[in-house]
């Protein structure tokens, strides 16, 4: 349901870029780069366990970095869109903006576990409806690679809620405050990349996500 909301509203969305002229768009991305930070300074504002949730940035930009995590998802976007001929200079962007706004969150994470423990699934059609109107905002600005994050999104919330089938009692209150705060500050620096205040390599950034579940798993009980 969440996968099939993302990719209507990222259809929507790429259907009305089609007709805005250059003077509309510039100023859709700078409304599109305050919402972004916006909803990462949401996401960082409980923030807690602070000096883990800096080491896993700091770890885990280093090991992206080494990995040359951007280099390699430059290669995958190019290759895609040669493979199906996206015109999109936007791609990459695109696509990690939205996986990180569509998957890395509590509602996500809660939903998932919800939905895997027999509970009710409330919460993730509730999280569809809002994710159908962000994709239809982020497509609109970033073409095709939002409705490509579908397909990431589909895969994580599949592993999640299988997971919590068999070991929900691993995801603690603290482990899904770390990575909505992570998940956060990431998406703060996509926000500054989206208005063009400077450049940072997010992609790069990514393994933080996995380091802070690791660091708080082995410190916080």
């Amino acid at each position: 349901m969440n996968t099939a909301a993302v990719i209507i509203g990222g259809t929507i969305g790429l259907l009305l870029k089609k007709n805005m002229p250059e003077r509309v768009t510039t100023i859709y991305f700078q409304a599109v780069g305050l919402f972004t930070l916006a909803i990462g300074i949401s996401m960082v504002v409980k923030m807690e366990h602070i000096l883990i949730v800096v080491g896993s940035l700091a770890l885990g930009s280093l090991f992206g970095e080494w990995l040359n995590v951007e280099s390699g998802a430059e290669r995958m976007s190019n290759y895609l869109k040669k493979r199906f001929r996206i015109g999109s200079d936007k791609f990459s962007e695109g696509l990690v903006t939205a996986f990180l706004l569509f998957c890395i969150g509590s509602m996500t994470i809660l939903g998932t576990i919800q939905e895997g423990t027999g509970g009710s699934s409330d919460l993730l059609f509730t999280k569809s409806l809002m994710d159908f109107f962000s994709a239809l905002l982020l497509a609109s600005a970033f073409g095709f690679g939002v409705i490509v994050s579908g397909i990431p999104l589909l895969l994580f919330q599949a592993a999640l809620t299988l997971l919590a089938m068999y070991a929900s009692s691993f995801f603690t209150p603290t482990i899904i405050l770390g990575l909505t705060s992570v998940g956060g500050i990431l998406l703060i620096g996509l926000g500054i990349n989206i208005l063009e205040i400077k450049r940072l390599r997010i992609m790069n950034m990514l393994p933080s996500l996995l380091v802070v579940v690791l660091l708080l798993w082995i410190f916080v009980k």
